[in-house]
């Protein structure tokens, strides 16, 4: 290791911000550490209201010419870096999975080609954004789309740089010049993401990168008076400090937050559909906003689902999340850890039954978990736990489902199994959900709205929303005549 760089499985990366195109250090640092096996990768730069400040000037600074950049040079610059993405999944992997402990074989197969492909598609869709023009009573209305000034884009660490590059690829191809702040417990490939816009040309100030504590640098990026929008994904409490920070400014929020979403299954389903569904709500050790962390089962199928799930759910493999044969790998952090074992020590205590797991493992590793015998009203029915932590209860028909379904304070997501096309129809319909999938999980189209709906967050981005949010709608009405004739 050199000052300011750090080696992580063979691969370098600067722990500066990067502000105004050039890596800048802080006074302070803090320790980054591995999941996988607690060991410290490096001192991070800990940045606080200055370098919040300097990266806003330098956002606000380079945004005129980026905002007057023609729509296909922005498109350029974006495919430019996602063809830089593409050339650095390995690395980019590598490093994730050091980082944030999830699996490697995901990273490399799914979660970075979502990275290049997020740039590209919105380059893409820049291209089409369009409304056609209408007319009132012979007046031309003519709608356009205009970069809104300098963003600060907050994003978590369950999935760093797809959940980042998700907020800045539609912010930059809107015109918009960037700062983001990655999670403190995984900031590493947002780093690499500085590099790699550089090299592709992006002119320095339009992405700006900086690190530390949300109680030091986040609520001085957030009360800024220069920064035009904000999206943040994460936690209610953390987005309530948020919109009050931004409420001084009225500065446009996006906020993608918790999740208690369903999964419903049917009699008449496939039982063996159903089963794999569930057992995906494990992916990335339940670190995952959309995951339906609550089955919910038809009396009369419940103790069959029940017995092939455990099947399926014991044979996992628990492990170091760079074998390719493990399954679940480890929580973030120790305090997650202590947070998750908390809900369930507490749920158990009230008389909750764990009919799998219920207990840590070794390390930052906690056993997947399934609670039956909950209440309805229970913490650990009615709280988001982001870890391997499930529930199963039991419903007679589909008005109880749908009143389990819906009774919590959130609205993200659901999922449902059914055999029947008209019940799909009848369920869906009354669901509170910003997505809802029948028979299918996490198949997610990026022209699509995402977000959710009461405590799940405010807002939609995906497709044209996104540009509607990162951008400053304008409607220009043209007279017929006026027009002086200048031959």
């Amino acid at each position: 290791m050199t000052e300011h760089r750090i080696t992580v499985a063979g691969v370098a990366v600067d722990t500066r911000h990067w502000i105004g195109g050039e890596r800048i250090a802080s006074a302070g640092t803090f320790t980054d550490v591995s999941p996988i096996d607690g060991s410290a990768l490096g001192d991070i730069a800990r940045g606080g209201p200055g370098e919040a400040a300097a990266a806003v000037a330098a956002a606000k600074a380079a945004f005129p010419d980026w905002a007057a950049s023609s729509r296909a040079e922005r498109a350029r610059i974006l495919h430019a870096i996602a063809d830089g993405v593409e050339k650095r999944i390995e690395e980019l992997a590598i490093v994730e999975t050091t980082d944030n402990g999830a699996l490697l074989r995901s990273h490399r197969r799914g979660v970075m080609p979502r990275v290049a492909h997020n740039f590209r598609f919105f380059a893409d869709w820049l291209l089409t954004l369009d409304h056609e023009d209408f007319e009132t009573r012979g007046h031309t209305n003519h709608v356009s789309w205009d970069p809104a000034g300098p963003c600060v884009l907050i994003t978590p660490w369950n999935a760093p740089l797809m959940l980042a590059t998700w907020k800045v690829a539609p912010a930059l191809a809107a015109g918009n010049t960037v700062v983001l702040k990655p999670a403190e417990w995984s900031p590493l490939t947002a780093s690499l993401l500085a590099d790699i816009a550089a090299e592709a040309g992006l002119p320095a100030g339009v992405l700006n990168v900086v690190q530390g504590y949300g109680s030091e640098i986040g609520d001085a990026l957030t009360s800024h008076p220069d920064v035009r929008r904000i999206s943040f994904t994460g936690s209610v409490p953390t987005a309530r400090r948020i919109a009050e920070s931004a409420a001084a400014n009225l500065t446009p929020l996006s906020l993608e937050l918790g999740g208690k979403s369903p999964l419903l299954v049917f009699a008449d389903a496939d039982l063996d559909l159903a089963v794999d569904l569930a057992v995906e709500q494990y992916d990335n050790a339940g670190q995952v906003c959309l995951a339906a962390t609550r089955f919910l089962v038809e009396e009369s199928v419940a103790e069959e689902f029940t017995r092939r799930f455990v099947g399926r759910a014991t044979a996992l493999n628990q492990g170091d999340p760079r074998d390719e044969a493990t399954d679940i790998g480890p929580n973030i952090h120790s305090r997650q850890l202590e947070k998750i074992d908390g809900f369930v020590q507490r749920a158990l205590a009230a008389g909750a039954r764990a009919v799998i797991g219920g207990h840590r493992g070794d390390g930052q590793y906690y056993a997947p978990t399934l609670l039956t015998d909950v209440r309805q009203d229970s913490e650990i029915v009615q709280e988001e736990v982001f870890g391997p932590v499930l529930t199963l209860q039991t419903f007679a028909d589909e008005d109880e489902a749908i009143r389990l379904a819906n009774d919590t304070r959130f609205g993200l997501a659901a999922t449902v199994a059914t055999g029947s096309r008209e019940r799909a129809e009848r369920i869906t319909s009354q669901l509170v959900a910003g997505t809802v999938w029948v028979n299918c999980f996490f198949v997610r189209d990026l022209q699509a709205p995402f977000g959710g709906s009461r405590l799940s967050g405010v807002g939609r981005e995906g497709g044209t929303w996104s540009f509607d949010f990162y951008c400053d709608l304008k409607n220009t009405v043209t007279a017929p005549n006026g027009w002086k004739n200048h031959g």
